[in-house]
């Protein structure tokens, strides 16, 4: 989220490593072992804002389960702003909201835990959060205390009212303040990339918002995939570019949109964060967020982000290189009228072969090509396939 709209200095460019705590062995053992993949996992922002309460979380907890979500991948179960009361306590502890959260944070982590899931929580490099409420800075040692005492697993560190200090400073002391409790804990980077952070983040945190907020519409997530170019290159295991939470089953795009959405985060290799009413997800929102052959291209060990091959105006080829040496290719239909599209297996990569699997991670159906992969894409939609040559 973000209310405030701040110019930091260009200083934070240079400065990442003097101040970031590389080189101390706790913080590094606890950031290589964390986000080897991209987080999966909900966020209670997009659906429900501050309207948030221990009822809900641990109903969605439940949902996790029953839906099947969890088995899908979707872990970290994430509560954004509003969990916090208006003020901290007489030692200057950060306090949950009582009348929401009656039985407290740590009761709460133990819930989330005993499903099978992890739990995270939300905070600000500023003197406030973005719903202007108690936030983090000059306090990060004792809330990462906190947070680690409480049994989190993840937080998200928004920028509202940062005062106008240096991005990689606020950035690094939360980072060391979160090592120095010993408590794995994946750090989320939410500075909406006022300060290019896939320049300095990557040694700090686990992920790093790239763009403002995303919305629930077809314009504004296009923007967003657009912001993504030119940034594969800073992504690998443990540290993630992040282009925002899902809006899947939210009700501001079709179907197909939804798809396209999906498929083009897992493209990227984003992080996965469902931001739907779990308890009431329809079984089109539900084959979306849990397509295990889609969320494989997301979650491949090799870490690879994938970039834009192609720009032919609304028609856009996408590709994504796999561990096992498949391609992940897709065909962007931004356009307003059904569109064919096509790529050679040679020209995105792939060793020159006599045939070719071409698999249809949407329809779940495979065919053989002698190098052309293509589609008519509808309009707004988007052909996704894996590829790999095929040996006599």
């Amino acid at each position: 989220m973000r209310s405030v709209t701040v110019t930091l200095s260009a200083v934070v460019l240079f400065v990442g490593l003097a101040v970031s705590g590389i080189g101390t062995p706790v913080a590094e053992a606890q950031q290589a072992s964390l986000a080897q993949t991209p987080p999966m996992g909900w966020n209670s922002w997009n659906k429900f804002g501050c309207d948030i309460d221990e009822q809900l979380i641990r109903d969605i907890a439940d949902a996790m389960v029953s839906t099947g979500m969890r088995d899908a991948g979707y872990i970290y179960l994430n509560i954004d702003d509003c969990w916090m009361a208006s003020e901290r306590d007489a030692q200057g502890r950060l306090q949950v909201n009582s009348e929401r959260f009656p039985g407290g944070m740590k009761a709460l982590a133990d819930y989330v835990h005993s499903k099978g899931l992890k739990i995270g929580i939300y905070s600000s490099a500023g003197t406030m959060t973005c719903q202007r409420l108690p936030a983090s800075l000059d306090h990060e040692q004792q809330d990462a205390k906190s947070f680690a005492a409480w049994g989190i697993d993840y937080l998200k560190y928004d920028n509202c009212y940062n005062q106008g200090r240096d991005a990689v400073e606020r950035y690094s002391t939360m980072k060391q303040a979160l090592a120095a409790t010993g408590r794995p804990i994946v750090f989320s980077i939410c500075e909406w990339g006022s300060n290019r952070p896939w320049l300095w983040a990557p040694d700090i945190g686990n992920l790093w918002r790239t763009t403002g907020d995303i919305r629930d519409n077809w314009d504004r997530m296009m923007y967003i995939l657009d912001q993504q170019v030119g940034l594969a290159q800073y992504a690998r295991p443990g540290a993630w570019n992040d282009p925002d939470m899902l809006e899947v089953g939210n009700g501001g795009m079709t179907t197909t949109e939804y798809r396209t959405h999906f498929s083009m985060w897992c493209i990227l290799a984003a992080p996965l964060l469902a931001g739907n009413d779990l308890r009431a997800m329809s079984n089109e929102t539900k084959s979306i967020l849990e397509n295990k052959e889609v969320i494989a291209i997301d979650q491949d060990p090799a870490g690879i982000q994938g970039h834009k091959f192609r720009d032919d105006g609304d028609q856009e080829v996408w590709v994504k290189s796999l561990a096992n040496g498949d391609k992940a290719v897709a065909l962007l239909n931004r356009g307003m009228t059904r569109a064919f599209m096509a790529v050679e297996a040679i020209d995105i990569g792939l060793p020159k072969a006599d045939r070719y699997q071409v698999r249809d991670l949407w329809q779940h159906r495979d065919h053989t090509s002698g190098g052309r992969i293509d589609a008519g894409v509808a309009p707004h939609g988007v052909a996704l396939y894996r590829v790999h040559p095929m040996s006599d």
